[in-house]
């Protein structure tokens, strides 16, 4: 089942974003407001990077960041993508692979011909088990 379900399959195609000169405390409001874990990063109909909730949200409680800090001072830049016609494997292989030591991958930007198309996280691929297990009896 993982070999043969393509990421395209699972992906959400209505991805939420914001740009690199947006104020963390928006962004971080952005991804409150259409409860998601990730938004990429876009400049001019391209990925420049991504920011997460759980790391926008833990350095605002801690109030790391100044006062009018952007999205380019904190996204993560080295972005980690799959293709949509990737294999849901090969998703959760590039996961676990590019996780650093401290942290996890748990959302990839779904990239074709150098274009976001979609965006697929660990609770897409854990839906898509469930489903299959459910239907297997």
């Amino acid at each position: 089942m993982l070999k043969e379900k393509k990421v395209k399959e699972l992906m959400t195609k209505e991805v939420f974003t914001t740009t690199p000169d947006e104020e963390v405390v928006f962004a971080f409001e952005e991804l409150m407001r259409h409860k998601v874990s990730a938004l990429p990063v876009m400049e001019d109909d391209e990925i420049v990077g991504i920011v997460t909730a759980t790391d926008l949200g833990y350095n605002l409680i801690l109030d790391k960041y100044k006062l009018g800090t952007k999205v380019f001072e904190v996204m993560v830049q080295d972005i980690t993508s799959v293709k949509p016609d990737d294999s849901l494997l090969h998703a959760i292989c590039t996961m676990e692979e590019n996780a650093p030591s401290s942290n996890i991958v748990n959302q990839l930007p779904v990239i074709d011909n150098g274009k976001l198309v979609g965006i697929i996280s660990d609770g897409d691929i854990i839906k898509a088990i469930k489903e299959f297990q459910s239907c297997m009896g």
